[in-house]
């Protein structure tokens, strides 16, 4: 489920609208009615998780968002520019990382900004596991660390 955050119509009829995702779902049947695309959907949201699962889900995450902190911060300036310019600057971190039942926003930014393509990032919509989740990032960023180069300098 998207919010439509601004819309801009110009003078040729076309426009670009400005939204942020909101709610995940799955597809549980679609059809058409009246010319519309029509879907029955359920709402996708993060298994909680508690006791000695809960401590360990915190360090994970508090480990994974400095990691991806480190990361961003090693892009080249002028890419750090464009990335803050189009998706914002990258959220804090959140002090409960299951107060959201789509977990931290942050992960979902991190995911948008990584240099992966659309269907390895579509998984990661459909987890309800934040542990699992944060595993797949913490992979995708070790594995930037490993092959990006000694300088730093990463850039498009």
């Amino acid at each position: 489920i998207l919010e439509i955050r601004n819309m801009e119509v110009f003078g040729d009829g076309s426009s670009v609208v400005d939204c942020v995702g909101k709610r995940r779902f799955k597809v549980l049947q679609h059809g058409k009615c009246d010319g519309y695309n029509t879907a029955d959907i359920e709402y996708i949201e993060d298994k909680k998780v508690h006791g000695e699962a809960s401590e360990y889900l915190t360090i994970l995450h508090n480990t994974v968002y400095d990691q991806a902190h480190t990361w961003f911060n090693t892009l080249k300036s002028s890419l750090r520019v464009r990335i803050m310019h189009h998706f914002g600057p990258m959220p804090a971190k959140e002090p409960d990382p299951q107060a959201n039942p789509n977990g931290p926003a942050w992960c979902w930014w991190i995911l948008a900004v990584l240099p992966l393509e659309n269907k390895a990032q579509l998984p990661f919509l459909a987890m309800t596991s934040l542990k699992a989740r944060l595993k797949g990032i913490r992979s995708i960023l070790t594995f930037l660390f490993l092959t990006q180069p000694v300088n730093g300098s990463v850039g498009v």
